[in-house]
């Protein structure tokens, strides 16, 4: 205290000098703000001093919005300026206030209008959802969002900060510029031309729009109404509709009427016959036909597409060997399997555009990644609590945008679904948790890595288990489907023990496609290199340590899973018991340290040519020696040299019918045994 008060006198001696630097000085006695500027120089460019809280309920009213922010804020920069985030979810308001620096972009939006003293907010469309953000010039002038710019002779009635008390829900969002004149002519689809967003002061209030033609001229009307009361006479029976259907009012040619419940809906117009008298039902009869006519034409394509694959793939199994290529049946697996899996959904490979979300009600976390959590979760398919379906939700943080775009375009892909590669059944965005949902198949034994840590398993179990691992990944390097389908390549590019699904019959699905990439022809090197270095480093090829892949040659990207795929497949094979004494689960290069990084698995990997250990015991069983050598080659140095996941396929199906299981061997070693006796 007493440095601070020598402080203050050593700045009234510097200012006592004349009568305008003691009003100076009176002001400083009012603020700590000032005396700190005066201490350090007394700045030209002073620092704004601004609202900054968490995404939080706000309150509004008219055309604006009040912030419950009580944290005021001394921007960082010079330079800084005020801004304000707002958007709403299922009606509640939320505001996000804070100090931006103007050059840089808000939540992937650059801020054109700052210099205002106003924070008028304008409409931005950023990752698929709409958000309003604004930016303002002056004392704390982000307090107070403005949804539209009032005219000079409009009344602005200025809402207080003991408004706001808690959050406020408002029902809708509408147009609202009463009666303008237009030149729609009441036929397709007319934009109003209101410029004027307004929130509903009634609750129960909806988005309507009216045409009419008065004394010749066109006019449309844009209001909030509510619909339990008669609009122009007429009471509204469609307001639950999320766009504005224009229906003419009965007995009245130049007269229609439309309302709905979504955010600004009555902006767009959509003009329809459905008002056409009975004499001209013959107009709208080959819509009818067409709709009545269409599910029996979808059925007849779908026989028709079946067919051919069946009679293509037996073709091919008829001209090919057994061993080679994809059995007979594999493409009817294939296609059924979503029928018999773990989970179904009519909603597979979307983006759930519904109004509603989905009713899931998460249950525990099951998993956690660099991007991601994972939950077990239950899917509500009826009205009681007790009907429900177990799925897995994947919950990415606003901040991890992209990697839940990049699965989810990988997902979207149909001619993805495969029996080895996990069902997806949709994607949501929920915009009031700010999150990112990707909802799957749940499968109860968890990932493979755990699965082998808590099981020693047999050679048959060995087999399932590493041929459906490679029937997965051959699945995504495949340029087709079994069914002789187009198909775009997909590499995973972070294939681990962790990213694979052990399923009820104890086969693998591939999972986790964050990092996945859809391999094209028309993609130059340029467009592959930025791709980068990505993976999990213990997992990595040693081109993908050394930062040296072949981007002239896509068939790089696989050979690099490849060399991935053989390390979970020693994973698999280390804890079969056909090899004798099984150790306790170790990943590859357990014996180094828990977590590798890039540059010491450069020494290991490509300076001493480091490979996980193959013990002598692996070659007392003819399978797991057969499958050890095949292993090997997988994770050759050299890429060109390795086998592709097709091969590895193949080489399990010849494995197998060359070695008797050691339950086969023991029988038939007892019954030579017993005719020896004889």
């Amino acid at each position: 205290m007493r440095e601070e008060n020598e402080t203050r006198a050593d700045i009234r001696a510097l200012i006592r000098g004349s009568d305008a630097t003691e009003r100076v000085m009176e002001r400083v006695a009012f603020g700590s703000v000032l005396l700190v500027c005066l201490v350090s120089g007394a700045s030209a460019n002073p620092h704004s001093v601004c609202k900054s809280c968490d995404p939080q309920p706000a309150n509004c009213k008219s055309y604006q919005c009040i912030t419950n922010c009580s944290v005021s804020k001394v921007c960082p920069s010079p330079d800084d300026v005020c801004a304000a985030v707002w958007w709403r979810e299922n009606g509640v308001v939320t505001v996000e206030t804070m100090c931006h620096d103007p050059i840089q972009p808000l939540y992937g939006v650059t801020l054109d209008d700052f210099s205002s003293s106003d924070c008028v907010l304008t409409v931005r469309y950023v990752n698929g959802s709409n958000l309003r953000l604004c930016a303002c010039t002056g004392h704390e002038c982000n307090e107070r969002m403005l949804l539209n710019k009032p005219d000079n002779d409009t009344k602005l009635v200025i809402l207080h900060t003991s408004e706001t008390k808690g959050g406020f829900r408002l029902p809708q969002l509408c147009m609202f510029c009463d009666i303008e004149s237009t030149a729609c002519n009441a036929t397709g689809v007319c934009e109003s031309s209101c410029n004027i967003t307004s929130i509903c002061e009634n609750p129960d209030e909806v988005c309507v729009s009216a045409w009419k033609r008065n004394e010749g001229n066109a006019i449309i009307e844009t209001v909030c109404h509510n619909p339990a009361f008669p609009f122009h006479g007429q009471y509204l029976t469609d307001y639950n509709n999320t766009v504005c259907l224009m229906r003419q009012v009965k007995d009245m040619e130049d007269f229609y009427i439309c309302s709905c419940n979504q955010e600004e809906c009555n902006d767009r117009l959509f003009f329809t016959d459905v008002s056409s008298p009975p004499g001209d039902y013959k107009k709208n009869l080959p819509p009818v036909l067409l709709v009545s006519l269409l599910p029996g034409l979808i059925a007849v394509v779908v026989l028709l597409s079946a067919f051919y694959c069946f009679y293509a793939v037996r073709q091919q199994g008829l001209t090919a060997p057994k061993t080679k290529g994809i059995d007979s049946e594999t493409c009817a697996i294939i296609m059924s399997d979503d029928d018999r899996s773990d989970s179904s959904s009519a909603n597979a490979n979307s983006l759930n555009h519904n109004t509603e979300l989905l009713p899931i009600q998460l249950d525990a976390i099951v998993g956690k990644g660099r991007f991601a959590e994972v939950y077990r979760a239950k899917l509500k398919q009826g009205a009681t609590d007790e009907s429900f379906q177990m799925v897995a939700v994947k919950i990415f943080p606003y901040e991890e945008y992209a990697s839940w775009k990049t699965e989810w375009e990988i997902f979207s892909d149909t001619e993805l679904r495969h029996e080895n590669v996990l069902q997806f059944l949709t994607a949501e965005d929920r915009k009031a948790e700010r999150r990112y949902w990707l909802i799957t198949a749940y499968h109860e034994r968890g990932n493979l890595q755990e699965f082998l840590t808590q099981h020693v398993i047999g050679w048959d179990e060995l087999c399932r288990l590493g041929r459906s691992l490679a029937r997965g990944v051959a699945h995504l390097h495949a340029d087709r489907t079994p069914c002789g389908r187009t198909k775009a390549p997909i590499v995973h590019r972070d294939l681990k023990s962790a990213n694979v699904l052990v399923k009820a019959d104890l086969s693998c699905c591939l999972c986790d496609f964050g990092l996945s990439l859809r391999l094209d022809n028309s993609m130059t090197p340029e467009e592959l290199a930025n791709s980068g270095q990505v993976g999990t480093a213990r997992y990595m090829a040693p081109e993908v340590l050394e930062s040296r892949m072949d981007l002239e040659n896509i068939e790089s990207f696989k050979q690099a899973d490849v060399y991935s795929m053989a390390l979970v497949l020693w994973e698999i094979t280390s804890r079969c018991s056909a090899i004798g004494d099984v150790r306790e689960y170790e990943p590859p290069f357990g014996k180094l340290k828990d977590h590798l990084c890039v540059e010491s698995m450069k020494d290991d990997v490509i300076r001493d040519r480091l490979r996980p250990e193959i013990p002598a015991s692996w070659s007392n069983h003819t399978g797991v020696q057969l499958l050890s050598s095949s292993i090997e080659e997988c994770w050759d140095h050299d890429p060109e040299a390795r086998l592709t996941a097709q091969c590895i396929v193949e080489r399990f199906s010849e494995i197998s019918s060359a070695v008797i299981s050691p339950v086969s061997s023991d029988n038939k070693s007892t019954q030579d045994s017993g005719n020896d006796e004889k």
